[in-house]
């Protein structure tokens, strides 16, 4: 069991996300950052898809009641062991009575405990992912407060990890996580050609509204990118409206300023959705801080799949690479 004794800023529960649902407009919750979630997880020999707990800007204090092996990936938050530091992007051992805290991110905006077995919370739709809007999933379906406690499964192994670490190469950058590769579309037609170079080429600065939901951007006046038209019937007066359709996860909707819908977003409405962002990347976006700035480089579908197969290749590099 896990007790949490003090909160920090946003602790909640995720795994890589409840899918098979966005028809029914359910998005798909989970880790933010997908790949320091599963890089948790092979840290202490879970499945990839077992619960971990994604804190942001600030952990929590935690102690735990029973012995377990534990790994912290992510925004670098000086994990600390009974106040002792610990690294991150490794695995080392708590004991019953041993509480675990967090400091202030430094570089990056969230980070990742997974401990062996996972945090046991029920499962809603076939994930353990919380999904706070409307109170599903993770624990209670919010953020972590003062006093919860946390289940921890059955652990099928982990204490022959212990002490084992990712490599440098395999550990993201997130001081230089500021050029963010999207495909356009879906109504980049809307745009005019000299307002498409504007979007791509605006320093686009991340507002202290990003969450969950949505990374808002700020920058240029956005309705002066769009062509000018009679708005057709079922679309609204805005130039940046269109008649509803479906918000792929990480498309950049134009609604007064661009924002880059997240995985606790909506799944459709009226907004032109004027590219999206490629998967690999929305990692990277999600620890990119507020009040930084951000470019956005186009790519085609195909160099979108090649950076997939990438992040593929390092995460079966790094599984591999740890003691059976």
């Amino acid at each position: 069991m896990i007790e949490v004794l003090e909160t920090g800023l946003s602790t909640t529960v995720q795994d890589t996300g409840r899918y098979g649902h966005y028809h029914i407009g359910m998005p798909p919750a989970g880790a933010m950052d997908q790949y320091a979630h599963k890089v948790a997880n092979y840290l202490v020999g879970n499945g990839e898809d077992a619960a971990t707990l994604e804190m942001t800007y600030a952990g929590p204090d935690l102690e735990f009641t029973e012995d377990a092996v534990v790994s912290v990936t992510g925004a670098d938050m000086s994990p600390k062991l009974n106040s002792e530091p610990v690294d991150a992007w490794s695995a080392f051992r708590v004991e019953g009575g041993d509480t675990l805290s967090f400091e202030f991110a430094t570089e990056g905006v969230r980070t990742y405990l997974a401990v062996a077995g996972g945090i046991d919370v029920p499962e809603v739709m076939e994930s353990r992912s919380t999904y706070t809007l409307i109170g599903i999933g993770g624990h209670e379906g919010r953020e972590l407060e003062e006093g919860d406690r946390l289940p921890i499964g059955d652990a099928a192994g982990g204490s022959e990890l212990v002490g084992s670490e990712i490599d440098d190469e395999y550990v993201p950058d997130y001081a230089g996580n500021d050029t963010i590769r999207v495909v356009m579309g879906l109504c980049d037609y809307r745009l005019t050609d000299e307002g498409r170079d504007r979007f791509l080429g605006t320093e686009w600065t991340v507002s202290d509204e990003a969450d969950r939901v949505g990374y808002r951007l700020e920058g240029e006046d956005i309705e002066s990118m769009f062509e000018e038209r009679d708005q057709p019937f079922g679309a609204g007066p805005d130039p940046t409206n269109v008649v509803d359709l479906g918000y792929p996860v990480g498309s950049i909707q134009m609604a007064g300023q661009p924002i880059v819908l997240m995985r606790d977003a909506v799944t459709g409405g009226g907004y032109a959705t004027v590219g999206t962002v490629v998967s690999t990347d929305r990692g990277m976006l999600a620890q990119v801080r507020t009040h930084r700035d951000i470019t956005f480089e186009p790519v085609d579908v195909e160099e979108a799949l090649a950076a997939r197969t990438e992040q593929d290749r390092k995460l079966e590099a790094v599984r591999t690479a740890l003691p059976e």
